[in-house]
């Protein structure tokens, strides 16, 4: 049988039960992407598409010897974090991963869609000063952002200012999710050596679930494909649009889960992102 060259990419991140965020989502969109997903489970999770009823925290040795059993034997081409919960996990995976010449990608969960928290305030300090300097991209969304800038945000102008904020702390660049923003238009925002480009889709009429997870995941993928960083966005959000174009309702509440078999735009985008003068 001959040999399948394609990427190895890697997730840090929370369990899902429910199957449509977290680990789940995460290894959902790397295999749409053609890239073998392997993964670091930091939480178990008791959550379906109405809340999030337990956090189970996993100890670290696990989450040490996970890591250390992926690099053993999977030459990574990216890795991305998503659901840290505390300090104690941020440390142990800063402490293994954070050194390794490869992209990562940065999605700072603090927040689940249901309205559970899923990182400790006492954190941020900790993602902020041993994961983010290390990031060649954060994706906040629009609370995530303010959480991690320490300011309130009325504004357009407020987001460039953490965003500058975030990269003055080592992010190699920025991109702040529109989902949670008003308008016929979802805007995500890119800032990224001194440039702003913006990626614009329409709004649909969806409660989509696990879209943050899904939009991180699939930058991963495409860096680990040898996209550059706008390219990688600029189809990753295409790709997010796409599966949530697709979302259904598996459960009984009125969230939708995305679909991950969506298309995949690996090198031309619908849409060419919106470079900002």
């Amino acid at each position: 049988m001959s040999k399948d060259n394609r990427p190895c990419v890697l997730t840090v991140a929370g369990s899902d039960s429910g199957g449509g965020a977290g680990i789940q989502a995460d290894l959902k969109t790397f295999h749409a992407h053609r890239v073998h997903g392997t993964s670091v489970i930091t939480a178990v999770t008791a959550q379906n598409t109405r809340a999030v009823t337990a956090v189970h925290g996993v100890p670290t040795r696990q989450i040490r010897a996970q890591i250390a059993a992926v690099l053993d034997d999977f030459p990574l081409g990216a890795w991305k974090t998503g659901m840290l919960a505390d300090a104690r996990t941020i440390r142990a995976v800063a402490g293994h991963l954070a050194g390794l010449p490869i992209p990562y990608v940065m999605d700072p969960v603090m927040i689940s869609t249901s309205g559970a928290a899923l990182l400790q305030p006492s954190a941020v300090s900790a993602l902020r000063e041993l994961l983010l300097p290390r990031a060649r991209l954060v994706t906040p969304n629009v609370p995530e952002a303010a959480a991690l800038g320490g300011r309130l945000i009325r504004r357009a102008s407020d987001l460039e200012r953490i965003a500058r904020d975030l990269l003055a702390d080592g992010a190699g660049a920025v991109l702040i999710k529109g989902g949670h923003q008003r308008g016929a238009q979802v805007i995500d925002r890119l800032f990224s050596n001194g440039e702003l480009y913006e990626f614009v889709h329409p709004r649909l009429k969806r409660n989509g679930h696990g879209t943050g997870c899904t939009l991180a995941a699939a930058i991963t993928a495409n860096l680990a494909l040898g996209l550059n960083l706008v390219n990688a966005c600029a189809a990753a959000t295409d790709y997010v649009h796409a599966a949530l174009m697709g979302a259904y309702r598996p459960g009984r509440s009125t969230i939708d889960v995305l679909d991950h078999s969506a298309p995949v735009r690996k090198n031309a985008v619908s849409r060419s992102p919106r470079r900002q003068e």
